[in-house]
């Protein structure tokens, strides 16, 4: 079987001695144009897998800054047509992995069989639906994995051993740490629970062999930095989106490459031993 395109990230990353580096965008903002411009500074920066997130009208596990992308996006009138035409773009451009980024609805009222042939069409490679637990997903993943696309589950800090091998039996791809409760949004540090949390999601992937990400509220290099000494990836969203919301796609460049360099594990020195 063909090693996907996601697990290609992962393993080039693991040979380079660094955690993968995962952005996030909202697809259509700002406007579609935008969106690949953003894209391409991402994968000029050396981004490995790139979220498109497909705007929802109530984007339940958003914090305030990808609710008014969502919002944005929505507006200017995309559709999931519109997204599969970005991806194609971004695809025209790039060999980075893309993940589908989505809520379950706007999937369903297309036609689940339809939306996946489309997405893997456009040049998705993994779909995660954020909204999906492992136990209602019994139907809709294997109509995922039957299209060709990775299938990435989601788990937290309060999930039971049991909820993490059930996501991770479902994940292909790479099995998704959020960081802590609650929504999306910049954090000024990393829970100090996290280490733990990732330690038991990497117990309960281990049969599979599944990399872990962490996401939710890493939003600087320092604690991109922290999160890539135990995790095999770190995804960022809403720093990247918001700092192309607040200043604009030089500031937004400037911060890709410095959350790629971040992802580098560097290996520290003993200050007594002599060089």
């Amino acid at each position: 079987m063909t090693e996907s395109r996601i697990a290609a990230a992962f393993a080039r990353a693991a040979g380079e001695g660094r955690a993968a580096f995962i952005g996030y965008l909202t697809a259509g903002d700002p406007a579609a144009g935008g969106t690949v411009a953003l894209a391409r500074s991402l994968d000029r920066a050396g981004v490995d897998i790139l979220e498109v997130g497909v705007p929802f009208s109530d984007p339940i596990a958003d914090g305030a800054v990808l609710q008014r992308a969502a919002a944005r996006s929505l507006a200017a009138g995309t559709t999931l047509d519109a997204v599969w035409r970005l991806a194609r773009e971004i695809r025209r451009e790039s060999r980075t992995a893309l993940v589908l980024f989505s809520y379950v609805n706007p999937l369903l009222r297309r036609g689940l069989e339809r939306s996946a042939t489309e997405a893997r069409a456009a040049g998705f490679d993994g779909v995660l639906l954020t909204d999906l637990p492992p136990e209602e997903a019994g139907e809709i993943q294997p109509t995922l994995r039957a299209a060709g696309l990775d299938t990435v589950f989601l788990v937290s800090p309060t999930s039971s051993a049991a909820r993490m091998k059930s996501a991770a039996r479902m994940s292909s791809g790479f099995l998704y740490v959020v960081s802590r409760t609650g929504t999306t949004g910049a954090r000024d540090s990393l829970p100090e629970t996290l280490r733990a949390t990732v330690a038991r999601a990497r117990r309960a992937a281990s049969d599979a062999r599944l990399p872990i990400a962490v996401g939710f509220g890493i939003s600087t290099p320092d604690a991109a930095r922290a999160a890539a000494r135990f995790a095999d990836g770190v995804v960022i969203g809403s720093a990247l989106v918001g700092a192309a919301e607040r200043a604009g796609p030089a500031a937004f460049g400037r911060l890709s490459r410095r959350l790629a360099s971040a992802c580098r594990r560097s290996v520290l020195r003993d200050p007594l031993r002599k060089s």
